[in-house]
C-alpha cells in the first residue's frame, strides 16, 4: 500500500486505492442513511455498488443522493419506510490497472423500540445484603443508553458500593438505610431513533438488621442465568475478540501484502483467516472470483497462498482474498503492480538522529523502484554492520541499532546495490535518563504533611523535561482532587494526608527521547486501636490469666502490649507497669503479690505509638502471707562513740503481704555475748544501743513480720559501735633528702588501740617557709607563718611516703598524724629541713630588638624560681634557614646583666635558646625565633580603587621592614597644573585615602624615594568632568585694574553721601534743633556739648553740596543702597572718634576749623555721638 502512495506523490500511474470504507449501519425509518466509498487512483477511478450480490446503481433512485467525485450516496430521513435499502453492500472501484473491492457494509432496518407492559417492582432487604434492581431494555441491535434516575430526573449517584453493569441493571454491594426510596427509574435512550423509553419506578424498602454488618461475610454477585451476551457490529479491523458461547466471526491471521514486481519475478500472496467455525477463504483478481476467470498455468492456489510466476506487465491488478462465515466476512485488496522503474532513496540526505542510550534506533533509508532496490549500511568508524548482533537491516532498508551506547554515535552511510547512490545519517547517542533519588516507601499518619521526592540527571544537551506524577497509574493532574497536590519540579507535596491518598505514587521523567519512572508509596499508619475483650481467668493466690482482643493496628503491626494494674484500696490511684507481651501474644499469666487488690488494662503498642487504654477490668484481690523477704541493706550507721545504731532499708508497702508489718532488730557481740540474741521489734529504722564501748565488733540483723507470722532467717552482718578521735601521734618521725626536689618521710606505727576506731591512714603535712637566700625565712619559721601548707595522706599500712615537687634551695617544716572515721588525732612536733640548691626555671621573657639590619639586641628578665644563688646566662644561637649551622654559645657570667647585643647576617633567621645558671648548672632555656629588620623603603605593589573626588591606594607592607614616611604625588593630565603631593604617610598603614580631585578627570600618580620613581600608574575619577571658563579679557590685568577703580570711585561717592545725610541736608543743624520741643534733650550748658553760633549755621548753610546734583544723596537713593543684599556698610566709631565725640573737650571754634568734603565738620546727635565719620590719611 506504501508504495501506492509513493507512485502518487510522483505522479505515476497506479491501480485505486480505497481512501474511506463504506460502514455498516442500524436506522430507523427518521434517521439518515449514509453509505461511503471514496479512493484514488491514476488514472482517476470509477465507483460501482453490488447489493446482495447484484449490481446496485444508486443515481437510478430518485430517492438517494450520490456523490459527484466519490461513490458516495445517501438517503435523507423520510416518513415512508426504508426496508427496500435492507441489504449487504460493496463498493467496487476501477482504473485502467485493477478494480479494488471495498469491505462489506450492511444496512439494518428497525421499528422505534416501544415499552411492553411489565408489573412494578418493589424490594425488601436488610441493610449489608447485596441487590440488583432490572433494568431489562427493550430489544434491540443498538445498543441503547441506560440512565438510572429519580422521579425528579436527578441521576442516582454511584459510587464503590452503587454500580451500573454493562447489562443496564444496578447492582448495590451492600445496601445502607439510606438507599430506601420509591424512585428508582430505568430510562433508556436511543439516541439515532430519538427516543427515550421510560421504565416503571422501583421501589427499595432496607430494614435495619439485628446482624453486626461489617462482620458480615462478603459474597460474590453472580449473574442471572447460564451465561451473559453483549451484541456487537463487527468492524473492518477489529483487534480484539471474546469468545462467548463458541462463536466468532472471521478474523486475519496473514494478511496478503502489497508490493512493486519487476517483470520475470514469482509473485506469493499469503492470505491466513480463522473464526469460529472456520471461515471459507476465496480470491479475486479486480472483483472477479478467481473461479470465474480463465485458468493460467502461471497461477497456482495452494494451502491459501496465491503463487503467480513469471509476471508481465499486463500482470498489473487488484488481488481480493475474502474470508465468509456465518456470522460475518472480511476482505482485504493486495495490489501487485509489475513494473520498470529506476531505483532511488526517497529518504532525505544528512538526516541527523538522536536518541538516548538504551533505546532502539532506526536509520531511514526509504528506496523506491522497480525491481525493490536492495541497500547495505556501513559506519564510519567500520565497514559493513552485518557483523554487530545489536545492528539489523530491516525490511523497508531502515538500520535498526538496538540498545545503543555513547560509542554509537557516529555517521552512517546507506548505499543501494550496484549503484552509487548514497545517503548519510548521523546519529547523536544521549546519557539515558535516570531517576538517581526515586520516591520513597512513606508510613505516615492521618493529618500529616507528605513529601515524595523524585531527583533525577538527563543529558545536558537535552531540553528541561517534564516531569508527570501520577497516583495508581492515573495522572494526578486528571484526578478530581487534584487541588490538593502541591507540585514543585520533582517534589510532590500533600499537605494533609487522608484516608483515600494511600496508594502507589509513580514519577515520569519524560524527554523528546526517553522516558525514566520510579515509583513510591503512601501508607496511612496510625496507633493501633485499644485491645477489647479484656478477660482474666484462671485466678490463684498468686497469679491471674488475662487475655484480649487486638484492635485494628492501622498498616503498623503492633510490636508489644504493655499490661498495666492499679491498687484501688491504696490512697494514691495511679497506673503502673506489669508486665510487657510480644505483639503476637494475646494472654499472658500475672504474677502477683499478697494482700493487694488489682485491676488490670492492656495497651497496644506500635511504630506510630500507643493506643489509648482498654477498659479495665473488675478488681481481683490476692489473699495475705506471711513476708517473702526481709529488708535489704542492714548495717551499722554509728557516728558517736559508745553507741551502736543499726538502720536498713525500708521494704516497700507491696512486700507487706498482711496487715500488722514491723520489724525484729537482733544484736550481739561478736566476743563475748554467747549465742543470744537481743531483740527489738520496730515500725521504721534506725535502732540504737548505748553504753557499749568505742569501736566494739557486733553481729546485727534484721528480720520481716506480719500477723501471718514471719520473714525468711535472716543473715547477720558486722556492725561496729562508734569511733572517737584517736589519742597520740606518730613517733619518730623523719627525713632524708633526695635530691632537691624530692625527700622520703619514715615514722614508727602507732598502738592500734589508741587509735580509738577504725585505723583509715596517716596525714603527712608539708610547710614551705620560702627560699633560703631570703631574710625573711628565719622570721616565718620562728612566727610559725609559713608561705604555703600542703597535706598528703597515706594508708593505714605505710609506714613510709617520699614527697616530690620541692622547691630547690628552700626551708620546709613538717609533721605527722592519724586519722579513722571519726577525724584526725594531734599532730607531731614540726620537724624542719632545707632542700639543696638546684638549676633554676627559665627566664621570665626573651624580646628582641634590630636597631639596624646587622644588629640584634636580646632583652631578658630573670627566672622567677632561681632555686639557688644565680650566677650567670647562657646564650646559645644558631641559623634556621641553614642546615648543619653550628650552634653558637655565649657565656654572660654577670647575673645582674639583662640585654646583649649580637652581630648577625641580615639574610638568615635564628633561634636563640637563653638559660641561667647556678652552682648546680644550667636550667631550663627560654626559646625564641627572629631576624633582623630590613631598611624599608615604600610600597610598589600598590592596588587602587577610584570615586568621584578620591582615589584608595591599598598595599601589603613587606616583612622584616622597619616603617618609612613618604609622600603620594598627583598631577592632573590637562596640561596645565604642576606636581602635588599628599601629606606624609607611613609603609605600615596598609591604606590611603588621596582626596580633593576633580571629578571626571585623569590624573597620574607616582611615589619618589631617594631622588628615584619607585611606583607610577594613571586613573580617571568617576562622575561627570566639570567644565572650565574660557580664558578671555576678563583675567587681564587692565581689565581687572578698571573695575577696581570704579569700585573705589563708587565708595568715595558713597562715603561722601553719608557724611552729606548726617549733616541733615539743605538746613541748618540749628534750626533743627528748634524745632526740637522737648527740653530734657537740649543740652543745658557748655560742659556737655556747647551751643551752635550763627555764624556756624550761616557757614553750615552757605556750604556747597556735592550731593545737591547727583541722585546718589537723594533719600531713595541712600535707602535703596541701605537695603542693597549686595554692599552693606558698616560705621564704626574708634578710639579716636569716641574721643572727639566726648563732652569734655571743648567744641573747636567754628572759625577756625575746616569744612570740606575730606575734613567734614563733626555733627553731634542729641545722644552725644556722630551720625557719620570718615578718616582719611
Amino acid at each position: 500500500m506504501y508504495f501506492i502512495l509513493v507512485m502518487a506523490k510522483l505522479n505515476f500511474q497506479h491501480p485505486p486505492v480505497i481512501t474511506a470504507q463504506p460502514e455498516s449501519v442500524t436506522t430507523f425509518s427518521a434517521d439518515d442513511i449514509t453509505l461511503t466509498c471514496e479512493a484514488i487512483g491514476n488514472p482517476p477511478p470509477t465507483f460501482r455498488w453490488v447489493k446482495d450480490g447484484v449490481e446496485f446503481d444508486p443515481s437510478k433512485d430518485p430517492e438517494l443522493s450520490v456523490s459527484r467525485d466519490s461513490g458516495t450516496f445517501s438517503l435523507a430521513a423520510k416518513d415512508g419506510p426504508i426496508h427496500q435499502y435492507q441489504g449487504r453492500y460493496n463498493c467496487y472501484t476501477s482504473n485502467d490497472l485493477g478494480t479494488a473491492v471495498s469491505n462489506e457494509a450492511r444496512i439494518v432496518t428497525e421499528n422505534t423500540p416501544t415499552l411492553q407492559k411489565e408489573k412494578k417492582v418493589s424490594k425488601k432487604v436488610e441493610e449489608g445484603e447485596s441487590v440488583v434492581l432490572p433494568c431489562n431494555p427493550p430489544n434491540s441491535t443498538v445498543a441503547p443508553v441506560i440512565h438510572w434516575m429519580d422521579k425528579k430526573l436527578r441521576h442516582i449517584q454511584q459510587n464503590d458500593r452503587v454500580i451500573q453493569g454493562r447489562d443496564g441493571n444496578l447492582y448495590f454491594s451492600h445496601v445502607a438505610l439510606a438507599d430506601s426510596r420509591d424512585d428508582y427509574t430505568c430510562n433508556t435512550q436511543f439516541p439515532s431513533a430519538r427516543i427515550i423509553v421510560l421504565k416503571e419506578p422501583i421501589k427499595l424498602a432496607v430494614v435495619p438488621s439485628n446482624s453486626v454488618v461489617r462482620n458480615r461475610r462478603p459474597q460474590m454477585m453472580r449473574p442471572t442465568g447460564s451465561h451473559s451476551s453483549y451484541l456487537v457490529l463487527i468492524k473492518p479491523a477489529p483487534t480484539l475478540f471474546v469468545f462467548c458461547g463458541g462463536i466468532a466471526a472471521p478474523y486475519w491471521i496473514k494478511k496478503p501484502k502489497s508490493q512493486l514486481y519487476a517483470p520475470g519475478d514469482t509473485v506469493k500472496l499469503e492470505c491466513k483467516a480463522d473464526g469460529i467455525p472456520s471461515p471459507e477463504v476465496t480470491w479475486s483478481i479486480n472483483g472477479n472470483l478467481l473461479t470465474d476467470i480463465d485458468p493460467d498455468l502461471r497461477r497456482s492456489l495452494k494451502h491459501g497462498v496465491l503463487t503467480l510466476k513469471n509476471v508481465e506487465l499486463s500482470d498489473t491488478a487488484v488481488y481480493q482474498c475474502k474470508a465468509v462465515n456465518k456470522h460475518g466476512s472480511i476482505l482485504i485488496n493486495a495490489y501487485v503492480y509489475v513494473i520498470e522503474l529506476p531505483p532511488q532513496i526517497l529518504t532525505e540526505d544528512g538526516l541527523m538522529y538522536s536518541v538516548a542510550e538504551g533505546q532502539t534506533a532506526e536509520l531511514a533509508c526509504e528506496t523506491f523502484g522497480s525491481p525493490q532496490p536492495n541497500v547495505t549500511w556501513e559506519g564510519e568508524t567500520w565497514g559493513a554492520l552485518e557483523a554487530n548482533p545489536r545492528m539489523s537491516q530491516l525490511p523497508d532498508g531502515s538500520l535498526q541499532i538496538s540498545n545503543p551506547s555513547l560509542n554509537d554515535s557516529s555517521q552512517y552511510t546507506c548505499t543501494v546495490s550496484n549503484s552509487k547512490i548514497t545517503i548519510t545519517a548521523e546519529l547523536d547517542v544521549l546519557n539515558k535518563t535516570v531517576i538517581v533519588k526515586p520516591p520513597l516507601a512513606l508510613r505516615i499518619q492521618r493529618g500529616k504533611p507528605a513529601t515524595l521526592t523524585c531527583e533525577y540527571q538527563v543529558d545536558s544537551r537535552q531540553d528541561t523535561p517534564q516531569v508527570q506524577w501520577r497516583k495508581n497509574r492515573q495522572k494526578l493532574t486528571e484526578s478530581s482532587d487534584s487541588d490538593k497536590y502541591m507540585i514543585d519540579e520533582s517534589t510532590l507535596i500533600i499537605p494533609d494526608v487522608e484516608e483515600e491518598d494511600e496508594g502507589i505514587y509513580t514519577c515520569e521523567v519524560i524527554t523528546t527521547l526517553d522516558m525514566a519512572e520510579a515509583s513510591g508509596s503512601i501508607t496511612i499508619v496510625d496507633r493501633p486501636d485499644s485491645p477489647t475483650q479484656i478477660q482474666m481467668t484462671e485466678p490463684k493466690d498468686r497469679s491471674v490469666t488475662l487475655s484480649w482482643t487486638p484492635g485494628d493496628d492501622h498498616n503498623s503491626p503492633v510490636l508489644e502490649y504493655l499490661i498495666e494494674f492499679e491498687e484501688t484500696e491504696y490512697e494514691r490511684k495511679e497506673w503502673e507497669e506489669l508486665s510487657r507481651m510480644p505483639g503476637n501474644n494475646q494472654r499472658t499469666t500475672l504474677s502477683l503479690k499478697p494482700f493487694l487488690s488489682y485491676r488490670f488494662r492492656v495497651i497496644a503498642i506500635n511504630d506510630i505509638g500507643k493506643s489509648d487504654p482498654s477498659m479495665y477490668t473488675d478488681v481481683f484481690s490476692t489473699p495475705a502471707a506471711p513476708p517473702d523477704s526481709n529488708p535489704e541493706g542492714v548495717r551499722s550507721d554509728s557516728i558517736d562513740p559508745d553507741n551502736l545504731v543499726i538502720t536498713w532499708k525500708e521494704m516497700d508497702r507491696r512486700s507487706f503481704n498482711g496487715p500488722g508489718f514491723s520489724y525484729i532488730v537482733m544484736w550481739r557481740k561478736v566476743l563475748g555475748s554467747g549465742p543470744s540474741w537481743n531483740t527489738k521489734l520496730m515500725t521504721s529504722p534506725p535502732f540504737t544501743v548505748t553504753d557499749v564501748g568505742n569501736f566494739s565488733a557486733f553481729d546485727i540483723k534484721v528480720q520481716a513480720v506480719n500477723e501471718m507470722g514471719n520473714g525468711p532467717e535472716p543473715k547477720s552482718t558486722i556492725g561496729y559501735s562508734g569511733e572517737d578521735y584517736p589519742l597520740e601521734a606518730p613517733m619518730d618521725v623523719g627525713v632524708a633528702l633526695i635530691n632537691s626536689t624530692a625527700i622520703v618521710v619514715t615514722w614508727a606505727p602507732i598502738n592500734r588501740e589508741t587509735a580509738r576506731g577504725r585505723l583509715q591512714g596517716y596525714k603527712i603535712y608539708l610547710m614551705h617557709y620560702g627560699p633560703e637566700s631570703r631574710h625573711l625565712r628565719r622570721e616565718r619559721v620562728r612566727e610559725g607563718k609559713p608561705s604555703n601548707i600542703s597535706f598528703v595522706m597515706t594508708d593505714s599500712n605505710e609506714e613510709r611516703k617520699v614527697l616530690g615537687d620541692l622547691q630547690p634551695y628552700s626551708h620546709y617544716a613538717l609533721s605527722v598524724s592519724v586519722f579513722n572515721n571519726k577525724g584526725e588525732g594531734p599532730q607531731s612536733d614540726p620537724l624542719t629541713f632545707h632542700t639543696p640548691e638546684g638549676v633554676p626555671g627559665p627566664p621570665s621573657s626573651l624580646l628582641l630588638d634590630s636597631p639596624s639590619e646587622t644588629e640584634m639586641t636580646l632583652h631578658w628578665t630573670p627566672p622567677t624560681q632561681p632555686n639557688g644563688v644565680l650566677k650567670g646566662y647562657m646564650l646559645k644561637y644558631q641559623q634556621v634557614d641553614k642546615e648543619d649551622s653550628p650552634m653558637q654559645m655565649i657565656e654572660i657570667s654577670d647575673h645582674v646583666v639583662s640585654h646583649f647585643s649580637l652581630k648577625l647576617d641580615p639574610h638568615s633567621r635564628y633561634r636563640f635558646y637563653l638559660q641561667g645558671y647556678t652552682a648546680k648548672g644550667e636550667g631550663l632555656p627560654i626559646i625564641t625565633e627572629g631576624a633582623t629588620t630590613l631598611d624599608g623603603v615604600p610600597p610598589s605593589n600598590i592596588s587602587l580603587s577610584t570615586g568621584e573626588t578620591s582615589v584608595n591606594l591599598t598595599w601589603v607592607s613587606k616583612e622584616r621592614q622597619r616603617n618609612v614616611g613618604f609622600f603620594i604625588h598627583y598631577l592632573k593630565k590637562d596640561g596645565k597644573g604642576t606636581w602635588k603631593r599628599s601629606e606624609r604617610v607611613n609603609s605600615s598603614q596598609s591604606f590611603y585615602t588621596l582626596q580633593g580631585l576633580q571629578s571626571g578627570s585623569e590624573y597620574r600618580l607616582k611615589i619618589d624615594f631617594k631622588n628615584k620613581t619607585l611606583w607610577e600608574d594613571e586613573i580617571q575619577t568617576a562622575g561627570a568632568k566639570v567644565m572650565e571658563i574660557s580664558q578671555g579679557f576678563v583675567t587681564e590685568s587692565w581689565f581687572i585694574g578698571l573695575i577696581s577703580a570704579l569700585v573705589l570711585l563708587l565708595l568715595v561717592l558713597l562715603i561722601l553721601c553719608f557724611i552729606k545725610r548726617s549733616k541733615g541736608g539743605k538746613y541748618s543743624v540749628k534750626e533743627k534743633e528748634e524745632g526740637q520741643i522737648d527740653s530734657e534733650v537740649r543740652p543745658m550748658n557748655n560742659e556737655a556739648f556747647g551751643e551752635y553760633s550763627d555764624n556756624e549755621e550761616k557757614q553750615t548753610a552757605s556750604q556747597p553740596s556735592l550731593c545737591e546734583d547727583s541722585k546718589l544723596c537723594t533719600d531713595d537713593a541712600l535707602d535703596d543702597y541701605a537695603n542693597s543684599n549686595s554692599v552693606q556698610t558698616e560705621v564704626i566709631m574708634d578710639e579716636s572718634l569716641a574721643s572727639q565725640s566726648s563732652g569734655v573737650r571743648d567744641v573747636p571754634d567754628p572759625g577756625t576749623q575746616e569744612s570740606s568734603p575730606l575734613n567734614p565738620a563733626t555733627a553731634i546727635s542729641h545722644h552725644g555721638l556722630p551720625n557719620s565719620a570718615a578718616f582719611l590719611d
